[in-house]
């Protein structure tokens, strides 16, 4: 080999890198960028799980997103959202007691629900009608719906 078909191929191995090392880049910013977001929700959740299950309404009501969808109404504010509170939490489920041992589903990038089973059937997992949805908003995530599936 020459020294001119040497230095080609080291300027070819070279470029042959650097495309590789910007692919690898770019899979892991991607990577990081999901698991940021993920972590970020999972930190959330377990917050407000904690928040519920130690009944601190005023911080759960803050990390609420108003209006909240309530089956098929709303809850326009934070007033209404605590005078309406056990029904949202203590209503057809108990919210601390299926939060305790519920895992989020992740519906898409930006949403994630919680099921929980009907109050009077606290351990029938496989009949979960009662959802809670989490969003990602302009201001983080936040819970911003309750639903009854069945209906």
């Amino acid at each position: 080999m020459s020294r001119c078909d040497d230095s080609m191929g080291t300027v070819g191995l070279a470029r042959h890198c650097l495309v590789l090392l910007i692919l690898c880049l770019s899979v892991l910013a991607t990577d990081a960028g999901y698991g940021a977001v993920q972590t970020d929700f999972l930190t959330f959740w377990k917050t407000f799980k904690s928040a519920v299950a130690s009944g601190n309404k005023a911080a759960v009501a803050e990390m609420t997103e108003f209006p909240m969808s309530l089956y098929s109404s709303h809850i326009k504010n934070r007033a209404e959202f605590l005078r309406r509170y056990g029904q949202i939490f203590n209503g057809e489920a108990n919210a601390a007691t299926c939060f305790a041992g519920a895992e989020a589903q992740k519906d898409s990038g930006r949403m994630y629900s919680v099921y929980c089973p009907f109050k009077k059937t606290p351990n029938d997992r496989e009949n979960s009608p009662i959802r809670f949805i989490f969003e990602l908003t302009k201001s983080g995530w936040k819970f911003t719906g309750l639903d009854n599936i069945n209906e």
